[in-house]
């Protein structure tokens, strides 16, 4: 992919980039919507990213493409939200206008390619691996190297503040500490990060159904609305302040919809809690089936599943070589991911996808992954 940037970007722009940085897509292992909750998750950094080339230039020019995408062209004393063909472009406009707002420099102007093997809509987050690339790219052509938690916590101003979207710290918090062979662990409190290894002869799949709710946006926003409902019900800043003790003694309190918002959230960071421990006892039946319970909880609490996710998930949990299944990323459409281990074959998933296929039509396209280090200048 380095050379392919380095190629199309001599000819869009007439000269090689001056630096190109990569940052991996992620699996959110479990910890579903807990993040902007003030809970924990663990996450896992892929071997399929987003690669950013970047040159500067001196006239306050700024030219992005990506892919085969045409050239937006804008003068950096007019960054604006774009729309239409060129909506991609507002997260690495986001980085650039966080820049000034974490009082880092910006460049004086550039010309940006992008280019990506991370599949659309898969939940895998190709907005923070393309936030985090290009925030990287930034800071290296203007030689300010700010630490880690800095970029990343950039990444997702860029991300709450100019795209809109009020995600929490997970996305750019795993590509940005991404581990090869380990787990990406958040106390997103803090936010706090450490890695935890991954027992040997593990295996990711995902799933991917192409179906993704027209809302879905606006129905991220409600979940959060929810959450931050569900709390203040409960007397509590955040619901990770909430145990799920908690939840039930003040159900009575609480709407049935914001009960079953706040049952998910609680009950989902003690999931994560017992999966990072079972992870260091070796235990991956435990991991799998803390995996399926997560699903069930999206299923029928957050209610941010779909029926053919909910399909996947159960076909895959009935495998006797996948550990445990559940979707991964925002919900309402997108992927199920798969913990197998390493004797699950690419037929066994090719069942799995034709199950569903006749099912629904449409068979899913299936990734098998592998965990990758995080985001870094090449």
């Amino acid at each position: 992919m380095h050379a392919a940037l380095t190629a199309q970007f001599r000819q869009q722009y007439g000269a090689a980039p001056e630096v190109v940085a990569r940052a991996p897509g992620r699996i959110e292992f479990i910890g579903n919507h807990t993040d902007y909750n003030g809970g924990t998750v663990l996450g896992a950094a892929i071997d399929r990213g987003v690669w950013v080339g970047f040159r500067q230039r001196s006239d306050s020019v700024l030219r992005l493409a990506s892919g085969n995408s045409g050239i937006t062209t804008l003068k950096t004393a007019d960054i604006r939200q774009q729309s239409g063909p060129a909506a991609w472009c507002n997260y690495p406009l986001g980085v650039w206008q966080a820049l000034k707002e974490f009082d880092l420099r910006q460049p004086a102007g550039g010309d940006y390619l992008a280019l990506s093997d991370l599949p659309t809509g898969a939940g895998l987050s190709s907005s923070a691996a393309i936030e985090l690339a290009s925030a990287l790219c930034f800071l290296a052509v203007t030689k300010q190297n700010p630490p880690r938690e800095t970029v990343v916590k950039l990444a997702r101003h860029a991300e709450n503040r100019f795209v809109g979207v009020p995600c929490g710290i997970l996305d750019q918090g795993v590509s940005g500490f991404g581990r090869k062979d380990h787990l990406v662990f958040i106390d997103c409190r803090g936010p706090d990060f450490a890695t935890v290894p991954m027992p040997e002869g593990v295996v990711f799949w995902v799933f991917n159904t192409h179906t993704q709710h027209a809302l879905v946006e606006g129905l991220y926003a409600a979940r959060h609305r929810e959450c931050t409902e569900a709390a203040k019900a409960l007397g509590v800043a955040l619901l990770a302040d909430a145990a799920p003790a908690m939840v039930e003694e003040n159900k009575a309190k609480l709407p049935d919809v914001l009960h079953k918002r706040a049952k998910h959230i609680v009950e989902e960071i003690a999931r994560v809690a017992a999966v990072r421990a079972a992870l260091q006892q070796g235990d991956l039946k435990s991991v799998g089936a803390a995996l399926t319970a997560s699903h069930r909880s999206s299923q029928h609490l957050f209610e941010n599943s779909t029926v053919k996710l909910d399909f996947l998930a159960d076909t895959l949990a009935s495998q006797p070589r996948v550990f445990g299944a559940r979707l991964t990323g925002g919900g309402f459409g997108g992927a199920v991911l798969a913990m197998t281990d390493a004797s699950f074959s690419q037929s066994d998933a090719t069942e799995v996808a034709s199950a569903c296929a006749r099912q629904f039509q449409a068979a899913p396209d299936i990734l098998r992954l592998a965990t990758a280090d995080g985001a870094a200048v090449i």
